[in-house]
């Protein structure tokens, strides 16, 4: 199993007591599978997936990302899982606007020293980039922009791939040519995919599917 959550509960401050925001969350995703959270704003989906991904910590319950316990660890032990096992793809794209095109594909990778020059050229060939690895962020749109962050993630080849509204920002037609790339590349990596998505057309491209809905899985 890559990775098991199991009754995760979380809250933050609020003006008078605690707001809960996870209610005892548990999931479980095995390794090349993908999973979707769906839910309304504000029902827990994206601070789920942060805590999946050791971006916060959980007050409560176990999270297991190949058996070592995420919700355990201090900031240095989640920066190492970070930096070696998990991807993240956000919404807004957070492309390094100094950094080329091929600059950017390679920067994960090279901070986790798994920088591989062909793999970085076949993920900018399968994502259409090649003709724009010396272009800067601001002179590509949002589409190849996300192309470009998807790609960023792969290149470290990491073990989960988490996804906070990939496709959030690109219209339904390039959503889906995106998307498509990204489920073709986390299947050929063998790399687990946890999605979140309010689209039930994007959640449906996902083999399973799970909705939150005040911090609880409904």
């Amino acid at each position: 199993m890559l990775l098991t959550i199991a009754d995760v509960h979380k809250s933050f401050p609020g003006a008078d007591e605690p707001v809960p925001v996870l209610r005892g969350v548990s999931l479980t995703l095995d390794a090349g599978g993908t999973l979707a959270l769906t839910g309304e704003s504000g029902s827990g989906k994206s601070t789920l997936l942060h805590i999946a991904g050791g971006l916060d910590r959980a007050d409560s319950g176990k999270v297991l990302l190949l058996g070592e316990d995420v919700a355990q660890m201090d900031e240095r032990g989640r920066a190492r899982v970070r930096r070696g096992t998990v991807g993240v793809v956000f919404q807004q794209f957070n492309l390094i606007p100094s950094l080329d095109v091929a600059a950017n594909i390679a920067f994960q990778a090279r901070i986790a020293g798994r920088h591989d020059e062909g793999w970085c050229r076949t993920l900018a060939e399968r994502m259409g980039l090649s003709g724009h690895l010396s272009r800067y962020p601001e002179e590509l749109s949002g589409g190849q922009q996300q192309r470009v962050a998807i790609a960023r993630t792969l290149a470290a080849k990491p073990k989960l791939v988490l996804a906070d509204e990939p496709t959030g920002n690109l219209d339904e037609t390039t959503a889906e040519q995106v998307l498509s790339l990204m489920l073709d590349l986390v299947t050929e990596t063998g790399a687990g995919l946890l999605m979140v998505t309010h689209s039930d057309r994007l959640a449906s491209r996902m083999e399973r599917r799970l909705h939150l809905a005040l911090g609880a899985v409904t």
